[in-house]
């Protein structure tokens, strides 16, 4: 690798060519790395929505704690619940550092959410009325999150990578959790059966439109191909799609349940799955922050950042002091 003083006499152009030699030989790229402005603005917008997702994530299951129908369920989902809030901080930390050349801090991520210039994953939108909805959540929810995950596991980008490691880890807890709340109500009444069939039925839509359109022409924007690109990831949206299906269809079917497509089916030719397109104005509106429960959810974490002020004002006068 070139030294620091020979690298600095680069032009731009010949030090985006090292960069992206590096990348195609499998070098980690660090937080103090140089790297082009559109892979650091990528990967700002790509952790900082993740990191908000896992925080707003938590606020569905959240509403079941003390509704849970036994006191080693509500354990369970309290446990889990402080994991991916533990997930958010953890990526919020990531984002910070690539966000210091900008001046800008963990403070700003929170205002750009709270203004609406930065979203959290459309699936968090989504009501839970249910006991089956809190257990879909960990089940196909986590479970889609853990496909989507694992596919950036050997990210360009170093800090990155080493936070999906811990929190991909974590991640298969959280859905063989909810694996085994639907387990118990599959092997419920009717009642219990029906309560789950009906939450697959309310989120069905949802789940489709967790990876992301399948190209730019669906919603007008995509950053697939600039996340490939730099290796941040490798399988397109429609490709990680293709693979929930396979892990996951068998298994609902398997369970006595259906999905709300009829048209839904593995094509033995294409080897693919084939199935009803999501109507993707919904999730337009729904990443605008219009989705079923978008405002209580903003307005709840707004609350809960007022409310803990003096905490990060305590904590910042001791850093200060110290």
């Amino acid at each position: 690798m070139t030294n620091q003083v020979s690298f600095d006499r680069l032009t731009e152009e010949e030090k985006y060519v090292h960069f992206m030699q590096r990348i195609e030989s499998g070098e980690k790229i660090e937080a103090d790395d140089w790297m082009p402005e559109e892979y650091r603005k990528t990967l700002i917008k790509l952790i900082s929505m993740h990191a908000i997702s896992e925080i707003m994530g938590a606020l569905p299951e959240k509403e079941w704690v003390p509704k849970a129908p036994t006191l080693k369920r509500k354990l369970g989902i309290m446990a889990k619940v402080q994991d991916e809030m533990g997930h958010g901080q953890l990526l919020l930390r990531v984002a910070e550092d690539l966000m210091t050349p900008y001046g800008k801090s963990r403070e700003e991520i929170m205002q750009d959410l709270f203004s609406g210039d930065l979203k959290f994953h459309n699936v968090f939108h989504m009501e839970a009325p249910t006991w089956g909805d809190a257990g879909l959540i960990g089940w196909l929810v986590d479970g889609a999150a853990i496909i989507s995950q694992t596919n950036m596991l050997d990210a360009s980008y170093g800090p990155y990578a080493r936070a999906l490691k811990r929190i991909c880890a974590e991640e298969v807890f959280h859905a063989q959790h909810g694996e085994a709340i639907i387990m118990a109500l599959a092997e419920g009444t009717k009642e219990q059966q029906e309560m789950i069939q009906d939450s697959i039925n309310r989120w069905w839509e949802a789940l489709l439109m967790f990876f992301g359109p399948a190209d730019a022409s669906t919603t007008g924007t995509s950053k697939q191909d600039i996340t490939m690109k730099y290796k941040i990831r490798t399988k397109n949206n429609e490709e990680l799609r293709q693979d929930f299906f396979t892990k996951y269809i068998p298994r609902v079917l398997s369970l006595g349940l259906t999905v709300p497509d009829e048209t839904m089916h593995f094509d033995e030719g294409q080897q693919k799955w084939i199935y009803k397109q999501p109507n993707w104005s919904n999730f337009k509106e729904i990443i605008k922050n219009n989705g079923p429960k978008s405002k209580d959810r903003l307005r709840l974490r707004i609350i809960a950042h007022e409310n803990n002020a003096w905490v990060r004002e305590a904590l910042s006068s001791e850093t200060n002091a110290g």
